[in-house]
């Protein structure tokens, strides 16, 4: 099957055409990065205004880009949130259009899965699997058994990832988007700065980045001028990388899993990749060395507990009781009732 694909939930506009899941044929992208940068973020009203001219035309070239013809598209599918909510309005409203014109399925696809489900292009998934979804406007950890069985199983309590980047280049005075020029110049710098590494460990595999970026604002506050930027965004990244390996390693002890996905805008960050780069050759060199196993003390002991029976128990006036009994018999279990 093939279908035509829109994007503008923020401030780029992007359609796809693919055939078969997992092949694309085309892919054509405006992005309003370049407008925004005076402006220092995405103002909302700009963004939905300036998908307006460049959607038509997007769509004719995705299509022109292809060897099809416009009968064979057999769907459209379109970011319904989440969103700027101007901006989700107008690639609905195309996607709206182009299906009624040619009598075709509409398909309204969540934001977050399609970054999820951008992976799957790549490399086919194997369940489970757990996906770090890491964008300027989320931070979620995400344990999935099956297709389209999403369980979140941590979360940001306050900035996303991205968004914590964005603010302390501001406060660097690097401009936008702050991710990638953080990136850069971590790079060139040293892990310097004391800063925190909020584990919350209290809150299970759920994430917090306000106290570091708060950190970075008091540190910036006194020493102004002098300011070492380099330094700081070295130091800062690291202390996020150190946050998120923490939660990884947690998140991988609690659940069975098969594959890592990690998504959304911040997955392009350099250090982000070779940290995880780095994890995986140890973990593979350790596997292959017979080392990766689960320290535990010389003298210790531990119980298996198989249950065979067990039943529900409900107290009822003139205790004319009501038990519900499980037992199992070979590998299926018998259900019967019992009254006291």
């Amino acid at each position: 099957m093939i279908i035509l694909a829109i994007e503008s939930s923020c401030d780029e506009t992007s359609v796809a055409i693919l055939e078969n899941e997992r092949n694309v044929l085309s892919h054509a992208l405006v992005s309003q990065i370049d407008i925004f940068k005076s402006f220092g973020g995405v103002v909302p009203e700009m963004a939905s205004r300036n998908h307006v001219p460049v959607i038509t035309r997007l769509i004719q070239k995705a299509i022109s880009d292809t060897n099809i013809d416009i009968k064979d598209i057999k769907a459209v599918a379109v970011t319904k949130g989440p969103g700027l909510i101007g901006s989700l309005l107008v690639g609905i409203n195309a996607a709206t259009a182009f299906a009624y014109a040619h009598n075709i399925p509409l398909i309204g696809i969540n934001h977050l899965a399609g970054h999820i489900y951008s992976a799957n292009v790549i490399k086919p998934f194997k369940f489970p699997l757990i996906a770090l979804l890491i964008s300027g406007g989320h931070t979620e950890l995400i344990y999935m058994q099956d297709h389209m069985q999403f369980e979140i199983i941590g979360e940001t309590l306050d900035d996303a990832v991205g968004e914590a980047y964005d603010k302390v280049a501001k406060m660097l005075g690097l401009g936008y988007p702050g991710g990638p020029l953080i990136d850069q110049k971590a790079i060139l710098g040293k892990d310097t700065y004391k800063l925190p590494r909020p584990r919350l460990e209290s809150q299970g595999l759920n994430f917090s980045f306000s106290g570091l970026k708060s950190s970075v604002a008091n540190i910036v506050g006194k020493e102004k001028e002098n300011i070492q930027i380099n330094n700081m965004c070295a130091s800062f990244q690291t202390a996020v990388l150190d946050v998120i390996d923490f939660k990884l390693e947690k998140a991988f002890s609690l659940h069975d899993v098969e594959q890592l996905l990690v998504v959304g805008g911040v997955a392009a960050n350099k250090g982000l990749r070779q940290m995880l780069q780095d994890r995986y050759e140890h973990i593979k060199s350790s596997i292959e060395l017979g080392e990766l196993e689960e320290k535990r003390p010389d003298n210790w002991g531990g119980y298996q507990i198989k249950v065979n029976y067990f039943e529900f128990w409900e107290a009822n006036q003139d205790r004319l009781n009501y038990r519900e009994c499980h037992k199992l018999s070979g590998d299926d279990w018998e259900k019967f009732f019992l009254q006291s």
